[in-house]
């Protein structure tokens, strides 16, 4: 590695070579982390670390590596982790997973071995994101989640501190359905100031414009907003009688992972924010039809139960999501939920202009161009399966 890495000119290779030199790489990366994680596991486990003064083997392996506390505590949990889940262990050898993926595997895994067949194959075709969601999910399926919501409540902290280069920074952790009340009074505030940069010309990360509204909102209250605020829970009829959730049912603020019953019961009794509850059963939702363009106010909220993030597969949009109509609301003057989704603003402006398209179905699914044999319009012109004729068998 070491002789090619020194004698690789990219300019010397075509496109396509470039390509597979990046997938090798990749995997390549992907092999070495899991060698890393394996052996600094052994090399904590046999206080080896100590010879060399660190405060702990994290410390060790931070300053061997280059790399951050929290990153090389990540690193060493998911060594020990790996050593009891051969199949995440044989994907993460053999580059299938990325760092991130296996540490979020093997955490969820470790909580419910049985779901990480199921987690292995999400990892191949969900982001990033998408996948850490789904393991927080599994994890808190798996353990006491009002044991986890006092232990959580018990170690709550805002902390505020200026670093190095003279920047101020502010760290709150507490339960999610808290933070989620914050956020739900932040981001109206963060959206009116995002348009009004906009308008004026200016483009600055969207993190900077929530840094600006919540500066607003805790200062000056931010009354303009006030009613505005929503949060969505989604929540599994079965769980929300029962009082927690089992196995793949679904307790959670949209966009904020899973909470406790108690939590979302909690948010009804204040009244305040908006809570909009989609109560369902697996994945079924009433659907509804109306002559407007603009899908009703229960249908965003069935939609933004079923859509947190953008439809198309592997894209975790959270933000500026759009309501689309699977057939051109132009040509049939309805707006049916069963053929409503939401896509962020980039995959709605390639169906727009390049006719890509999301494939038959509901929820999360694969987003192709119109020479894919999946995509909608090829799917409806291919003809029909043959009819056997024939005299039926004697069975």
């Amino acid at each position: 590695m070491s002789r090619y890495a020194s004698r690789f000119d990219p300019a010397l290779v075509s496109a396509r070579d470039a390509e597979r030199v990046l997938d090798d790489a990749a995997a390549i990366k992907n092999m070495a982390a899991t060698i890393e994680a394996i052996a600094a596991a052994r090399v904590a486990e046999t206080e080896v670390w100590r010879e060399h003064g660190d405060r702990s083997a994290a410390h060790d392996l931070a300053r061997r590596t280059g790399t951050s506390v929290g990153h090389a505590k990540e690193a060493l949990e998911t060594g020990r982790k790996l050593q009891d889940l051969s199949a995440t262990a044989d994907a993460a050898r053999s580059g299938e997973l990325s760092p991130q993926q296996a540490a979020a595997i093997a955490d969820a895994a470790s909580a419910d071995p049985n779901a990480e067949e199921r987690l292995l194959e999400a990892s191949k075709s969900r982001s990033l994101g998408e996948l850490r969601d789904e393991c927080a999910r599994t994890k808190a399926n798996a353990c006491d989640l009002e044991a986890r919501r006092r232990r959580i409540r018990e170690r709550r902290c805002l902390r505020n501190w200026t670093d190095a280069e003279g920047v101020g920074n502010l760290l709150l952790r507490d339960n999610p359905e808290r933070i989620a009340e914050i956020m739900a009074r932040v981001e109206p505030v963060r959206d009116q100031i995002f348009e009004h940069a906009r308008a004026e010309g200016r483009r600055e990360p969207l993190e900077a414009y929530a840094a600006d509204a919540l500066h607003e909102v805790v200062c000056a209250d931010a009354p303009a907003t006030k009613g505005s605020t929503k949060l969505l829970a989604r929540v599994d009829l079965a769980a929300l009688l029962r009082g927690y959730p089992i196995g793949d049912e679904t307790c959670e603020l949209a966009g904020y992972g899973p909470v406790a019953v108690s939590a979302l019961r909690d948010l009804i009794d204040t009244c305040d924010p908006f809570l909009a509850a989609v109560v369902t059963k697996g994945e079924e939702v009433v659907g509804v039809a109306h002559l407007g363009r603009r899908p009703t106010a229960r249908q965003c909220s069935a939609l933004e139960w079923l859509y947190p993030t953008c439809a198309a597969e592997g894209c975790n949009a959270l933000t500026f999501l759009e309501f689309d109509h699977r057939d051109d609301w132009a040509k049939t003057h309805r707006t049916v939920f069963d053929l409503l989704d939401r896509l962020c603003s980039h995959h709605h402006d390639r169906k727009t202009r390049d006719d890509w398209a999301l494939i038959e179905g509901r929820g999360k699914r694969a987003f192709v161009p119109p020479d894919d044999p999946r995509h909608p319009r090829q799917t409806a012109e291919s003809p029909p399966e043959p009819v056997a004729t024939g005299p039926p068998s004697a069975a």
